[in-house]
This record gives C-alpha cells, sequence and structure tokens, in this order.
C-alpha cells in the first residue's frame, strides 16, 4: 500500500505530540514539511530521509510529498499545530487525484487555539471563532467582515498570523475593529513560542492589545464581553453558575 500520512505535530515541543501522531511518524520512512518544522523532528528520528521547501512553497511541498508515497515509501506531510486547521490536509487531499494509488490518513494534532488557551487558562470555554489575520490568500475585506460578525456576535477570538515584518498594522487594524462592539477593558491575551525555547504569554486588555508587538509565532485571544481576569488567567464563563 503506498501511503501519505498527513500529521500534526502540536505547537512545537515532543512533548506535544500525540501518541497517534507520533506512531504515524514512526511508521514513515520519509519526513515533508516546511523546513522550520521539520527541522524540529530532526532529532527526534535522525533516520529518517528528510524532505523541505521554504515558506510560500505548500503546494510543491504537498507534490514532493504524494511523489514521496507513491514511490513506495511511506511518507509523513508533517504540519505544525493540527494539519487539518491552515495546515497541509486541504491540499494534499485537493492533489491526491493526482496520484491515484496513494491513500492519505490524516492525524490530528493540537492546534495553536488549545495549546494556547491553555497557557493563558481558559479563554474559549464558550462558543468562539478562529480568525487568520493573513491577508496573502484572504483578502482583508473578507478577514473584516468575519472579525465585525464575530464581533456583533460576541464571540471569544483566537486570531492567527497576527502579524508579520510585512503586515505590522494587521493586529491593530482588528483590535479597533472589535472596539466597535467591545469595551477597551475587554480581557485579551497572546501565546507565543508555545512548548517551545522561549515560551510566554500575556494576559492584558483591548486598548492595550491594539499596541502590542507581536509576531507570526503569536497566538492572539480577544476575550467576549464575559471574559474575566481572574487572579492573572483569561476566564471565558460557560455559565454554569447561572444554573445553581
Amino acid at each position: 500500500m503506498k501511503t501519505l500520512y498527513v500529521v500534526g505535530i502540536g505547537p512545537g515541543g515532543p512533548e506535544a505530540i500525540t501518541p497517534q501522531a507520533r506512531a504515524a511518524l514512526e511508521r514513515a520512512q520519509v519526513l515533508c514539511g516546511y523546513t522550520a518544522y521539520v527541522e524540529l523532528l530532526r532529532s527526534l528520528y535522525p533516520e529518517k530521509e528528510l524532505l523541505s521547501t521554504p515558506m510560500t512553497k505548500e503546494l510543491e511541498r504537498c507534490r514532493m510529498a504524494l511523489a514521496s508515497a507513491d514511490s513506495g515509501k511511506p511518507t509523513a506531510m508533517v504540519c505544525s499545530g493540527d494539519p487539518g486547521i491552515y495546515g497541509m490536509a486541504g491540499p494534499c487531499l485537493e492533489l491526491a487525484g493526482e496520484y491515484p494509488e496513494v491513500e492519505i490518513e490524516v492525524f490530528p494534532g493540537i492546534t495553536a487555539a488549545l495549546s494556547g488557551a491553555a497557557l493563558l487558562g481558559a479563554p474559549l470555554m464558550n462558543d468562539f471563532a478562529v480568525v487568520s489575520l493573513s491577508d496573502l490568500l484572504t483578502p482583508w475585506e473578507v478577514i473584516e467582515k468575519r472579525l465585525r460578525c464575530a464581533g456583533a456576535g460576541d464571540f471569544a477570538l483566537c486570531l492567527y498570523n497576527p502579524m508579520s515584518k510585512k503586515r505590522r498594522d494587521h493586529l491593530c487594524r482588528a483590535c479597533d475593529i472589535l472596539l466597535e462592539y467591545r469595551g477597551p477593558e475587554t480581557v485579551c491575551g497572546w501565546a507565543r513560542n508555545i512548548s517551545r525555547e522561549g515560551q510566554e504569554s500575556r494576559v492584558l486588555a483591548l486598548h492595550e492589545l491594539r499596541d502590542a508587538q507581536v509576531d507570526m509565532f503569536t497566538t492572539v485571544f480577544i476575550g467576549s464581553s464575559m471574559t474575566r481576569n481572574l487572579g492573572g488567567r483569561m476566564v471565558t464563563p460557560r455559565g454554569y453558575e447561572g444554573k445553581l
């Protein structure tokens, strides 16, 4: 059987790789992925063949992994977090028709929304939305519409790709949009380098988040109107207390 495993390796540290994902990595002869993610696994699997491409070469990377699997080598396409959330599961499945003999299996991982939330407390205890602020694949007009819908619906928000070297103002613009729907003291937080060296996190108010300097390794959380700062932890009540 020709097999491609699409594997989520979590936020970065080996302790955050699920047993199911680790088993798929061990079965694979070849590990393929974005250069930085492959490097995270090099020391864990020094015997594996490694294939990588830089950022923005996603389709090339998928074809490389599919071709490797098609050659008869069990191959794992590795993704940070979960492969089905801004990851490679979708593109691999979209290209699968070009390699009809390859069977694709997807193995979930711990996405940054979950690992970052755990660092900060419990910001996603009630309904929430996840939005990427990167406009490389999604026009900013669409991103703004989604932010406004989440703001109007009083969803807690998790923001991926909040700021890059070229997109220095997207987080500020997002905060300005949400300030139209909730107060400046709304509890927010960010988590950076989750489960990697240099891990850090902070709880702060929405008006402070507006001017925060973060990067692509940061995941941002914006609370709903119900979110509270409880002893330095970000908590969105589920509503259990209302049933007492």
